[in-house]
């Protein structure tokens, strides 16, 4: 099985939090990082008044319900829906969509990830460790050689082919009905390890320049590769976004000369309190789907 199975008998005199973790722990583990995020967001824009940001920003907002829908539930990061809808739909320059995409990953994608660890869903924890060291190291030497190398239309095109290479995975992945799977890479060794690092490495420097990338090169890789379960290997692309776009967020903001994108700073703001209200769900019905 993919989620632990855990008792739900409580002793009578147990306390209101211990049956509550207990009987209703997938509603607890949704609730924790939305309360933790809407309070954080309600208590700054009540005080900056950051609602005059929606009439100009609301068609984002709407677009990031579902993008953060996908994010929870498939190995694209929210990212995956906002750079091409950014970008191509509301013209907006491909680097405050990058940027905007790691920030709101950055949030939505923990948020999704807090649900996983806490209904212990299965990951592949040799994915999530040696992508994440590739993908540290390909984040940074995209943003600061391959970015400055390409002009918009080419990030563009670049994240059409990224899609591309996505959609022929899968198609290849489905025409394979009754193929064995597994919960982890079997026999696990220096060159499984090499290809994850790899992989990791490649996916970090596409997730520079379109703000998503690792989690689709992390899923392919197990489930064509390695025959890991999609159910497996979904959560795994989740969590590795999650951690991957927080780096990404503090390296643009903190190490390089430009910083984040002004204007990214607004979709932000505007898109965060549904954002974390949708990612945690769909990992919620993955954990019932597979209990």
């Amino acid at each position: 099985a993919v989620v632990s199975t855990q008792s739900t008998w409580v002793p009578e005199d147990a306390s209101v939090w211990t049956t509550l973790v207990v009987k209703h722990r997938l509603l607890v583990g949704i609730l924790i990082p939305l309360v933790f995020f809407e309070t954080l967001w309600w208590s700054l824009a009540i005080r900056h008044n950051y609602f005059t940001y929606f009439p100009d920003r609301y068609l984002l907002t709407i677009t990031m319900i579902f993008g953060s829908m996908i994010a929870g539930m498939t190995s694209e990061g929210g990212g995956a829906v906002a750079f091409p809808v950014m970008t191509l739909a509301l013209d907006i320059s491909p680097a405050v969509a990058r940027d905007f995409s790691l920030m709101i990953q950055s949030c939505g994608m923990a948020a999704a990830s807090f649900t996983i660890f806490w209904m212990q869903i299965k990951i592949e924890t040799h994915s999530l460790l040696f992508c994440s060291l590739g993908a540290v190291g390909g984040m940074v030497f995209g943003l600061e050689v391959v970015d400055k190398a390409f002009d918009a239309h080419e990030k563009k095109l670049g994240f059409v082919c990224i899609w591309f290479t996505f959609a022929f995975a899968l198609y290849l992945l489905n025409r394979e009905h009754d193929r064995r799977t597994f919960d982890e890479i079997q026999r696990f060794g220096v060159w499984q390890a090499v290809v994850l690092t790899v992989m990791g490495f490649i996916g970090g420097v596409f997730t520079s320049l379109a703000g998503s990338g690792v989690d689709i090169c992390s899923f392919s890789v197990l489930t064509l590769l390695f025959r890991v379960s999609e159910k497996v290997a979904t959560p795994t692309s989740i969590v590795l976004m999650a951690i991957n776009a927080s780096v990404g967020f503090y390296y643009r903001a903190m190490m390089t000369d430009t910083g984040i994108e002004h204007d990214a700073w607004g979709y932000l703001i505007v898109c965060i309190p549904v954002v974390v209200v949708f990612a945690p769900l769909d990992p919620s019905f993955l954990a019932i789907s597979t209990g």
